[in-house]
């Protein structure tokens, strides 16, 4: 087991088995001799059926599982708060152990349903433009914890696991930086995309990172998935004042990393550029073709996101004429851009506004980002 599954409970603690992929899981299994098979059946139950006590398990014997009981647990966090825009997305505010909670967003759409996940209760990055990171980092989330977040989502929205589908994109878009929290992002995608786990597709899980190289070109090697990256600036100058990572890994070390992750692979593949619109800052059509020259022949698409202000927040975000012309110069050179729509700004769900309830234990943000490697 690894030092993230690990991380979750200690050897008087039962284990939560959200926090074990299915090699993890065999692997107990073999430790309590039994046959590996006994943890593809487990995992079905619980992410295919949606049930979270042993006692359901009908085709597991009583003998194992009053084993089970003793070994492990099927644990979400605490509700804290539940609140519903006016178009239809959702936020909880979910309890973890210790006492910090973390914010899971529900983004309804006509042709999908995403739900965007924390990874870190907190954040390290210090981004100026977005709330989680003004309130400096307590602690990595471990797999248990992120995983948790999908089925209590999947089983609040009332899906029956297996026939119907209420979740069909899942985002690592929520609290922190997932590449800083490796070891246990790694497992959690490994969850999702298992077809014993919740058997997502590989184009419907995005990790998003503010880039971190390192661990881009781990993740390549160890998991194909979606990848999008926080960009917002066109050059070096004015992307470290947005967002300070870019002082150790410049825009040119960003987007080598970038054409590795997409290199060899099948030609639907592309990296998602996530470019916050802040009024005067970066949506200047200087900017624009700066960008255009950036990335053009690349594979990979910019989504212009409109900034969703906070308290304190020092930017204003750009008005529609503005976002609107920056998209028609990308456009004109040949590079695919989106304009975000904003949705739960209303109760302040939307990008850059998850804050959840932490006692930061990083107030020097980016001074030795915490990472747990394999």
């Amino acid at each position: 087991m690894t030092t993230a599954a690990a991380s979750s409970a200690t050897a008087s603690t039962p284990i939560n088995l959200f926090g074990l992929d299915r090699e993890q899981l065999r692997a107990r299994f073999a430790e309590m001799g039994e046959k590996p098979y006994r943890a593809d059946q487990i995992m079905q139950w619980i992410y295919r059926r949606g049930k979270d006590s042993f006692d359901d398990m009908s085709n597991i014997s009583k003998e194992l599982r009053v084993r089970l009981a003793q070994h492990f647990v099927i644990r979400t966090p605490e509700l804290v708060t539940e609140q519903v825009s006016a178009d239809g997305t959702r936020k909880w505010v979910l309890r973890l152990d210790g006492g910090n909670a973390i914010e899971t967003v529900y983004i309804p759409e006509e042709n999908r349903a995403t739900l965007c996940i924390s990874s870190q209760v907190g954040c390290a990055m210090d981004c100026s433009f977005c709330s989680t990171a003004q309130q400096g980092l307590n602690r990595n989330m471990t797999t248990a914890e992120i995983i948790a977040q999908v089925w209590f989502a999947a089983r609040t929205l009332g899906g029956d696991f297996q026939n119907e589908r209420v979740i069909s994109n899942i985002v690592f878009m929520g609290m922190g930086e997932p590449l800083a929290n490796y070891a246990a992002v790694l497992s959690a995608i490994r969850i999702l995309l298992d077809d014993f786990g919740f058997g997502l597709s590989k184009r419907r899980v995005t990790v998003s990172t503010s880039g971190l190289v390192p661990f881009m070109d781990r993740l390549r090697e160890d998991v194909d998935t979606a990848l999008a990256v926080s960009l917002h600036a066109p050059n070096d100058a004015l992307r470290d004042e947005l967002v300070p990572i870019n002082r150790k890994y410049p825009i040119a070390e960003l987007l080598a990393a970038c054409r590795r992750y997409t290199a060899e692979k099948d030609r639907k593949a592309h990296i998602v550029y996530e470019y916050v619109m802040l009024d005067g800052v970066n949506d200047r059509p200087e900017h624009a073709r700066e960008l255009a020259r950036l990335l053009g022949g690349m594979a990979g698409k910019v989504n212009l996101i409109p900034f969703n202000p906070f308290p304190g927040a020092p930017y204003r975000r750009s008005t529609p004429e503005a976002i609107a012309a920056f998209a028609k110069i990308l456009r004109e050179r040949k590079v695919f851009a989106t304009t975000r729509k904003t949705r739960g700004d209303d109760i302040d769900a939307a990008c850059g506004q998850l804050v959840g309830r932490v006692e930061s234990k990083q107030k020097n943000r980016l001074r030795g980002i915490p990472v747990v490697a394999r």
